[in-house]
């Protein structure tokens, strides 16, 4: 057992091995390893075993691995009438179809932010964002709705994280939760990334925690601030609308 006594450190260890997927559909031995943190003999051992049960398969011409079919069939008996993601994605399709851009859904853990669902433009020029990816609470329109709608203590937290980048002023940042808080959305400017724009506002719980942040990115060429605030009421429109299927 580990620190936590309720869990198995080898079973906590394949998980990660799992996870480390989420960032690239295939990996070699190394790059497992480096991802999780772990010698590349216990990782042998624990591939090969997640490899026999079927949750990865390994490519015997170039020795790099990938999920398997078990991981599939195990998304696939997921009750999709119970799981928001599922329920939420007709309206973030709707949403991309009147505003011609990405949209995407974030959830907060920790101090770190997934993409959980992401329905991309159909325009050729455009944001493409994975699903899975995660990024830090630090910057950029998402982060700053997750954090402004969060308990403080998240706050607190972030403008004490040892990696909080030195160009960005903490007093600043939070006056500006601040103001998202204030306002009920938040704007960004290739904070994150060169060339794209976003536009996010909170989407809540019945009980009035936050569930995710919604967001709608772009290029910077097209999604001006005039732009973003046109598109506002349709965002919050269904920012309503997704609360009302939210459990």
């Amino acid at each position: 057992m580990d620190e936590d006594r309720g869990s198995v450190r080898s079973v906590e260890r394949a998980l990660d091995i799992l996870l480390a997927f989420t960032e690239q559909r295939e990996l070699g031995l190394t790059e497992v390893a480096k991802a999780v943190g772990l010698h590349k003999s216990t990782v042998f051992r624990l591939l090969h075993t997640l490899e026999r049960k079927g949750f990865v398969v390994r490519d015997p011409d170039t020795d790099r691995y990938r999920l398997g079919f078990r991981i599939f069939e195990l998304a696939a008996s997921m009750n999709h009438a119970d799981d928001p993601l599922a329920l939420v994605l007709p309206e973030m399709e709707r949403l991309r179809d009147a505003v011609e851009e990405t949209v995407s859904l974030y959830i907060r853990d920790g101090l770190e932010r997934i993409r959980v669902q992401a329905v991309q433009s159909n325009q050729v020029i455009r944001r493409v964002a994975p699903i899975g990816q995660r990024l830090p609470l630090f910057v950029g329109a998402s982060s700053k709705v997750l954090v402004a709608f969060s308990p403080s203590d998240v706050l607190e937290a972030l403008l004490e994280h040892p990696d909080w980048p030195a160009g960005i002023d903490k007093a600043a940042f939070r006056r500006e939760i601040d103001d998202v808080r204030r306002k009920g959305y938040a704007m960004s400017f290739e904070e994150r990334e060169e060339g794209v724009a976003a536009v996010s506002i909170p989407v809540f719980r019945p009980n009035g925690d936050i569930f995710a942040a919604l967001t709608v990115s772009g290029p910077v060429q097209r999604l001006s601030r005039r732009r973003m605030e046109e598109m506002l009421p349709e965002l919050l429109a269904s920012g309503r609308r997704m609360e009302k299927l939210v459990r």
